[in-house]
This record gives structure tokens, C-alpha cells and sequence, in this order.
């Protein structure tokens, strides 16, 4: 790239998509290319503090240590009373039990050890299951009569598999008509796809018994025999302390009486170990169906109808825990951790899962900033959510949905962004949501175009390409990462395509906002990669420039796009910065209809939301004339010069109005002489902004002064001065007040002491008079103070960022030095008064 050297300045599966986030579209940055810009790229990564808040699961955990005290005591209890039986009674009173006693605890020992060693499967049972919180299995004595119902359909499915078969399939049908929940459609889509491993909520235990030992039933099944074994117990327990019939005790030996209270105790140990657990059931049937635990943790959680699975997983892994291990164990879980680790399984429904709940999470104010900590510091997650925006499987579409939406919040914090950028090929998996149906157009006059065909039923593919785009402008925030998308083989004339809107887009006010915002992303991300600084920047504006498409895309949305102000304000800030390039530059001129429709949105926008776009439009000219002689021939072509004149006198337009006369008198050339004549008439307006003006117009007007006084006579100029009721002393009292309110460069008019010593220089030497008067007003000392406080800020016109472009070929230590020869000849003249 050559550097400017400048002398002045089809079928699918249909997901109910959420709103894409949508960022602050409308701030718009007074900064301009024509002045530094403290990191330009920056942005405020830290999320303001929060205060914090209790995360909803910790009422899970904390009910799950509540049921495994419970849990302990009985099993504890049941230990010791079958210890004691097998110890003390069976072992030592044997021979001399009752016939009753010795069948009772029989009996009772059968049903606690059954119960004592398959508790533990029963939590595996029910963590492996997939049926609702309301199946009675779980929770509810009031379910007992669908489970009934349930058993007798399931006798019938053995006796009958044509009459189960029609009856699966129309209960299917009532659940598919029942749910209006597309997430819920997604998870039937999975359960019905090809695999070759099997469900474990679907595996038939015992061959042939149809829907009775299902897999997901068997928990069921292991609920209730606890429950029953546990009233068994009580009633056996309570015959037996009631009533105290306990044998002839006359007949007994002398040991009678202890085995009396062994018997007692048992029986006592058997009933407190049956009255705890069913309290744990008690409790456990309170606090999840009357006070529906379960399902208000899942509503705070905000995961929606289909993330009762989720929490439902979630409670018994806690609970297995407290279980299995220190009641203590599960109180260390929490959702985030949770959905982590089912994210790295090899099941797709856990991945499922797990992708559901950090997209939730992370989406949420109220828990993103914590998620997105907790992810951003664990790098393999972040690796398997960039693994996953790879997958291209039908099936595995909600998953990469999720991922991509995730990947695009962690993007928005600058320590994530880098960890995500990072990784080893995450360019090209970000690029890979940027897929979509693509035809040439053949037309004649649209030869060799390329087009985007969006298909109006394919709103899943507008999704990927909206978040991947979206990723990119947050990853684009980061220096580093510019150059890492521009390397990525393909990604920008990915983007590149996306920008082309063509008449009915840009006009027709019933397109999808989809197809708008890719547009508006794209142009996005393009406008950063273009306006990156350094050598990263030379080569992105160098590559975006190639490719032949960028130019005639912005083109169209100049054209066209009266209606959509937002995107020719970012199509025009992307010429603006790619026209730091000289290349660029003449290839922006030469494409046809790109100056004009500049000057027409210049000119002519009356709209008030086209007030920024009228600004930039300025900016662009004003950078495209700029040390390029062919484009300043081709702008006089079109007849401009009044036209600028008047918008001289509009608050809106009058700095690159400015902007654009003082480069058409710097760059057009000898040639251009006679058109640009007429320059001199806006010297009153001029001269009046120098004197009242401030800021950037004042900049501007003194510098425009510098070259549009250059087409008048010496006694055109005192004509002028005597008609506006001026005189020289006057402008140049202002000029020395200038230098005096600017002993310091500032960086909002970097050009101002520069400028202001151009047009004392040309004063000096239009009229010897004014040399008099510069030295009586201490013209001289502010020229030494600014040779002391010169800075590389005024050395250049443009700027990218705080690199200066465009170095002035006179320093600024050159035009003191020429001032100050001047002021040092001595003239008789009287000091005019200001």
C-alpha cells in the first residue's frame, strides 16, 4: 500500500430465535479523522458493580442437605436396627423367639435392607429419568391414580404391542398439539434422529415387559416400595409395642427379660427409622409440590418451561452428593458449574442442557456478570464453545445457537475476547456462522456482481450470521484481534458480501429487521477494521480496498438508502477511513456515482434523522479531495463552488464546507484557477467567523482564509476590508489572541497556531503596514513562546487514532521562523489600535 504524503491538511429446523441483542446503534462520536483520537478503539469493558445477588439454586442445595440429614438419620437408624437384630436377637434369642417375633423381624429386616442398599440406586434411577416433577414416582400421593391408570396401560402394552403402538402414537400426537414451546419441538426433533446410543430414560430393563420397566419407570418403582416398606414397618413395629405379645413368658428361661427389651428395642428402632423417612417424604412432597420448590427456583432462573429438566438434574446431583458423600458436598454446586460440565459431555442432551442454561445465565443481567467470569477464567469451556460453533448438524442447531449467543457475550469483555480470539482456529469457526444460500446475478447491468439471496423461510441462517457478526465487532475492539480476522482466509469477503443491499431492501419498509441488521454488522465491522491503526490498519484498509465489491456495495446504499440513514452513515465513515490510502482514494473517485451521491446527501439531506449522515458525507469529501488532483477535477465538474459557498452559512454544514473549499484551493492545480475564483466571495463570511467564531470552525475559517485570500489583489483585499467596516488591525489582534488563548497545542484543533501563523505571514506580506502593527501587539514574543511548545500534534493533518498521517512539508518551526523574519524589518508606520 502506498501511504499518503501530504503538504495540507431449503429444509431446516425452525427454532423459536430469541431478539438478537441489540447494541447502541445511535451514539454517535464528534471525534473525526481530522483530529487525534485517544484510543479510538477503546471501550468500557467493566460492567458497573452490581450489588450482589443470592443465586436461586442455593435454596436446592440447601433443601438437598435438609433431606440428607433426614436421609442419614434413617439410614442410620435402619443400620443399627439391623445390627442389633442380627446381633442381638437372630443371633442370641434364636431358639427362644415367638414364632410371631421371629417371622416380624424377619420380615422388617428384609424390607430395611432392601431399602438401606438400593437408596443409592434409586438416586441414580431418578437423576437418569426424564419424566415430569409431577409424575407421582417423584412426588405426589395424589398421582397414585395416574400411576394406577399408568400400570393397566402398561399390562395392556405387553398383552397388545398393535393397541400399545396406536396408543404411543396418538398420545405423541396430543403432547406435540399440546406444547407451544418451540424449544420443546427441538428436544422431540432430538429424541426422534438417528443414533446409535440409547436413551437411558428409554432402555427396556427386562425384555418383552413393555412400558413397566422402561428405564424411567424403575425410580417410580423404587419410590414407592420405600414408601410402603416404610408404613409396612410402622404397622408391624406398632403391633408389636402395643400389644407386647411377645410369647409365654412363664415358659421362657431366665433370660426372658432381656430378650423382652431387645425385642422393644428393635421394634422401636424399626418404627423411629420408619418415621423418619417418611417425614423425609413428607417434607420432600412439601416443599416440592405445595410449595412447588422446584418450579420457583426454575422461574428465578428464568430457563422457561423446558429448564425443569435442567433443575430437576441439577437438585439430584446436589443430592447425590450429600448423600454419598459429606452432607456438606452438594452445598459446593452451583447452575453455572452444572451447565459447565454437561456442556463438555459426549451426550447431546446434556450438551443440550448445558448450553441452555449458560445462555440463559449469561444473558440475564441479573447473573451475567458472574457467568461470564466464572466462563471466561475456565479456558475449556470457552475452546468447546468455539468447538461448537463448527457443528453444521441439523439436529445440533439450538446448541450452536446457544454457543454462538454465549460466545458473543463473553466477546463483550475485553480479557474474554482475547481468551476467544486465542484459541487456535476461532476465526474460522466464528467465520463458519457466516453461511448462506448464494447466486450470481447474470443481469447486464449487474454483470459480475455477486449477490446475497436470503430465503425467507431460512431465518435459522440469518441468526448464525447475525451473531457471528456481531462477535466479530466485539472481538474487533481489540487491535490484535483486527489482524487476526484480516488473516482469517475468506472472513473478509464474507463480510464483504453482506453489505450489498439492493433497491428493495433499502426501500421497502416491510423487510425483515434481520436482513437490515446483517447489512448494518457488516458495514460495522468493516468500518472498525477500516479505521484500526498502525501497520494492522495499512493492510486491513489495503485488503478491504481489493476487494472489488466494497465500493460499488457502498455505492448502492448511497444510492439508495434515503431510508436507512444509519447504514450510508457507516458506508461513508468506511470511504472516509479507507481513503487514508492513495490508492483507495483515486479508486473511490473513479467508481461512478460514489462523489456524486456524496454531494447530493451533502447538499441535500432534509431530514433530521440525516443530520450525522450529512456530516460524515462532509468528512468524506473533504478526506477524498484531499492531495488528490483527479478528484478534485471530477468534484468542480459537478459545478460546487457556490454550493459550498452557501453551505458556509449553515451551522450543520459550514466546518467541511470549510474543509472541502480549503482542498479544492490546495490540490486542484493551476488549471482550476477560474472555477475556483469565485472562493473570494466567501471571505466576508469568512472573516466573520474568524473574529466571533471558536473551536473548530474558527480552525477551519482561519485556515480556509489562508488559501481563498490568495486569489485577491492587495486592492481587492483593502476593499474588502473597507466594505465589511474591518480593519487589518483587527483580524490581526485576533490572530495574536489566538496564539495567546493557545499556548498549548490542543488536540480538538490541532491546526489552529499553525494556521493562524500562515495568514499573519501572508498579511506581513500582502501589506508592509501590518508588520507594525503584529510587532506592537507582541506578535514576536508569542511566536518564541510557541517554538518552545511546539508538539509532532500540529506536524500532521490527519490523523488515525494518536498516529499522525499526512505530515505538513513546512514544519511549524519553519513558518515561526519566517514570521519572525518578517516582523524583525523595521517600518515608520503608526501602530493601528484594534
Amino acid at each position: 500500500m502506498t501511504v499518503k504524503s501530504f503538504a495540507e491538511g431449503q429444509s431446516s429446523i425452525h427454532l423459536d430465535i430469541p431478539q438478537l441483542p441489540k447494541e447502541n446503534e445511535s451514539t454517535i462520536s464528534p471525534a473525526t479523522i481530522f483530529e487525534p483520537q485517544t484510543n479510538p478503539s477503546s471501550r468500557n469493558y467493566v460492567s458497573p458493580t452490581l450489588p450482589a445477588v443470592s443465586a436461586p439454586e442455593k435454596k436446592l442445595t440447601l433443601f438437598a442437605v435438609h433431606l440428607a440429614v433426614l436421609e442419614k438419620i434413617a439410614t442410620g437408624l435402619g443400620t443399627l436396627g439391623f445390627i442389633w437384630a442380627t446381633v442381638v436377637l437372630l443371633g442370641g434369642f434364636a431358639s427362644t423367639l415367638d414364632k410371631t417375633d421371629f417371622w416380624f423381624i424377619t420380615i422388617i429386616l428384609s424390607i430395611e435392607g432392601a431399602r438401606i442398599f438400593s437408596r443409592s440406586h434409586e438416586l441414580e434411577w431418578q437423576h437418569q429419568s426424564t419424566w415430569s416433577i409431577a409424575d407421582a414416582g417423584i412426588s405426589s400421593f395424589r398421582a397414585l391414580r395416574s400411576s394406577s391408570r399408568a400400570l393397566v396401560e402398561s399390562v395392556k402394552d405387553m398383552l397388545s404391542p398393535v393397541s400399545s403402538a396406536t396408543r404411543k402414537q396418538s398420545q405423541h400426537s396430543r403432547n406435540i398439539s399440546k406444547t407451544t414451546d418451540a424449544t420443546n419441538i427441538t428436544e422431540q426433533k432430538l429424541r426422534r434422529k438417528p443414533t446409535w446410543i440409547w436413551t437411558s430414560s428409554e432402555v427396556p430393563i427386562i425384555p418383552y415387559a413393555g412400558r413397566v420397566f422402561l428405564s424411567r419407570n424403575v425410580s417410580k418403582i423404587l419410590y414407592w416400595l420405600q414408601l410402603l416398606s416404610a408404613i409396612a414397618c410402622i404397622v408391624l413395629s406398632l403391633m408389636k409395642l402395643i400389644k407386647h405379645n411377645f410369647g409365654d413368658i412363664a415358659k421362657r428361661d431366665t433370660d426372658e427379660r432381656n430378650r423382652k427389651a431387645a425385642l422393644c428395642i428393635f421394634y422401636a428402632l424399626a418404627l423411629a427409622e420408619a418415621l423418619v423417612l417418611l417425614t423425609e417424604k413428607l417434607y420432600w412432597e412439601w416443599k416440592v409440590v405445595i410449595c412447588k420448590l422446584l418450579e420457583g427456583v426454575n422461574e428465578e432462573c428464568n430457563l422457561g418451561a423446558s429448564g425443569m429438566n435442567s433443575t430437576r438434574r441439577f437438585f439430584y446431583d446436589s443430592y447425590s452428593r450429600c448423600i454419598n458423600g459429606s452432607i456438606f458436598d452438594g452445598l459446593g454446586m452451583d447452575m453455572v458449574t452444572f451447565a459447565m460440565d454437561l456442556l463438555s459431555s459426549n451426550s447431546p442432551q446434556e450438551q443440550l442442557i448445558g448450553a441452555r442454561i449458560l445462555r440463559q445465565f449469561s444473558t440475564k443481567e441479573r447473573f451475567s456478570d458472574g457467568t461470564l467470569q466464572k466462563m471466561g477464567t475456565t479456558l475449556p469451556v470457552i475452546e468447546r464453545l468455539v468447538e461448537i460453533l463448527n457443528w453444521k448438524h441439523p439436529h445440533e442447531e439450538e446448541i450452536r445457537l446457544s454457543a454462538a449467543e454465549i460466545v458473543s457475550k463473553l466477546a463483550g469483555k475485553k480479557q474474554n475476547s482475547l481468551r476467544v480470539a486465542g484459541i487456535p482456529a476461532a476465526m474460522e469457526s466464528i467465520s463458519s456462522l457466516l453461511q448462506t444460500n448464494r447466486s450470481l446475478s447474470s443481469t447486464a447491468d449487474e454483470i459480475g456482481e455477486r449477490k446475497i439471496v436470503f430465503d425467507q423461510e431460512d431465518y435459522g441462517h440469518w441468526t448464525f450470521i447475525n451473531l457471528g457478526l456481531l462477535i466479530l465487532k466485539k472481538l474487533a475492539h481489540d487491535h490484535d484481534n483486527c489482524g487476526k480476522i484480516g488473516n482469517t482466509r475468506g472472513l473478509l469477503s464474507k463480510m464483504i458480501d453482506f453489505t450489498h443491499a439492493d433497491e428493495r431492501i433499502l426501500k421497502d419498509s416491510t423487510v425483515t429487521t434481520s436482513q437490515v441488521l446483517i447489512v448494518k454488522r457488516s458495514l460495522k465491522v468493516i468500518k472498525m477494521l477500516a479505521s484500526t491503526t498502525g501497520t494492522t490498519g495499512k493492510n486491513l484498509r489495503r485488503e478491504i480496498s481489493e476487494i472489488v465489491f466494497t465500493i460499488s456495495n457502498i455505492r448502492d446504499i448511497l444510492r439508495h438508502g434515503e431510508k436507512q440513514p444509519e447504514l450510508q452513515k457507516l458506508g461513508i465513515e468506511i470511504l472516509t477511513s479507507l481513503a487514508q490510502d492513495n490508492e483507495a482514494t483515486e479508486c473511490i473517485g473513479g467508481t461512478g456515482g460514489v462523489l456524486k451521491e456524496l454531494l447530493n446527501i451533502f447538499f441535500q439531506g432534509v431530514q433530521e434523522e440525516q443530520r450525522d449522515v450529512r456530516i460524515v458525507a462532509g468528512e468524506a469529501l473533504a478526506m477524498l479531495v484531499f492531495e488528490s488532483r483527479s478528484n478534485c477535477r471530477r468534484i468542480l465538474k459537478f459545478n460546487v463552488v457556490e454550493r459550498l459557498l452557501e453551505a458556509l452559512e449553515i451551522p450543520l454544514l459550514h466546518v467541511n464546507a470549510g474543509r472541502i473549499l480549503r482542498n479544492l484551493c490546495t490540490y486542484s492545480g493551476p488549471e482550476s484557477f477560474n472555477q475556483l475564483k469565485g472562493v473570494t466571495a466567501a471571505a466576508p463570511t469568512v472573516l466573520k467567523a474568524i473574529l466571533s467564531g471558536e473551536g473548530k470552525l474558527q480552525e477551519v475559517m482561519v485556515g480556509l482564509a489562508v488559501h481563498a485570500f490568495k486569489f485577491m489583489t492587495a486592492e481587492e483585499s483593502t476593499a474588502l476590508f473597507k466594505r465589511e467596516g474591518l480593519r487589518e488591525a483587527k483580524l490581526a489582534c485576533t490572530l495574536v489572541e489566538i496564539l495567546r488563548s493557545h499556548r498549548n497545542p490542543h488536540v480538538k484543533v490541532p491546526r489552529m497556531r499553525r494556521f493562524a501563523i500562515e495568514l499573519a505571514i501572508w498579511m506581513m506580506r500582502e501589506k508592509s503596514t501590518n508588520v507594525q502593527i503584529f510587532r506592537d501587539l507582541g506578535m514576536e514574543e508569542e511566536l518564541e513562546g510557541v517554538m518552545d511548545t511546539t508538539s509532532e500534534l500540529e506536524s500532521f493533518n490527519i490523523f488515525s487514532g494518536t498516529i499522525g498521517l499526512s505530515k505538513h512539508s513546512t514544519t511549524i518551526h519553519s513558518l515561526v521562523e519566517t514570521a519572525l523574519m518578517l516582523l524583525k524589518n523595521r517600518f515608520d508606520q503608526p501602530m493601528k489600535a484594534c
